[in-house]
């Protein structure tokens, strides 16, 4: 088997290419250092210490660099361990349901599902039945967190896997989280200089800080 051309849009790492000898028969993730090798074109800061693949159920299709026909993306947040705090819950939802949207309309991508690793739903497994019943035969994972951790590492390919066993012919991958991109110093530095305008009283709460009262000088 070849997973081929899997590209990881971040400048620690080129375009590459894995045969079975290279990185097993099965693996739900890879060590990133058995592959610096294969894919690193340099090593800032270690970036990240495992790289997830999925090649269960089939594997990838050559050439499938791109999201197309017959793909759906999962997009995991965290979800919430305190069932009682209603309110986080509520904004949880709206904010995972909210994204999604915007997701979809700016990607095109006709098949994105939110899930939420623990307590809360849609849980993975119900997202992947969603993608499934709308026709999905691959399904790419995306985690939105913002560094490698236990939960990339374990959990989310744990119970992708476990979903995915209920769907044999649909193969799936649990992408890298946000990690190092310089695209969230955009994100961050947008989120201070809005924050400030609200404090000098020169915009408005922006929609994650709405009603929460927290974006307030202390």
């Amino acid at each position: 088997m070849l997973v081929k051309s899997l590209s990881l849009h971040s400048h620690a790492f080129s375009s590459c290419s894995f045969s079975a000898s290279e990185i097993g028969t099965n693996p739900s993730w890879v060590p990133l250092k058995s592959l610096n090798s294969l894919c690193c074109s340099s090593k800032p800061r270690k970036l990240c210490r495992f790289l997830c693949l999925s090649t269960q159920n089939g594997g990838f299709r050559e050439n499938s660099g791109e999201v197309g026909l017959g793909d759906a993306v999962i997009i995991v947040d965290h979800g919430s361990r305190r069932k009682e705090s209603n309110l986080m819950l509520i904004i949880l939802f709206w904010m995972s349901d909210e994204f999604v949207e915007m997701f979809k309309h700016k990607t095109g991508y006709e098949i994105v599902e939110p899930a939420h690793m623990e307590l809360a739903e849609p849980s993975i497994r119900d997202a992947f039945q969603s993608c499934v019943e709308q026709g999905a035969h691959r399904i790419i994972v995306s985690p939105f967190f913002l560094s490698p951790g236990r939960h990339w590492t374990q959990d989310i390919p744990s119970l992708s896997a476990e979903a995915a066993k209920e769907h044999p012919d649909v193969s799936y991958i649990v992408t890298a989280p946000l990690g190092l991109h310089e695209l969230l110093v955009d994100v961050v530095n947008d989120r201070i200089k809005h924050c400030l305008k609200h404090v000098a009283g020169d915009a408005d709460e922006c929609s994650v800080c709405s009603g929460t009262g927290k974006c307030r000088l202390y």
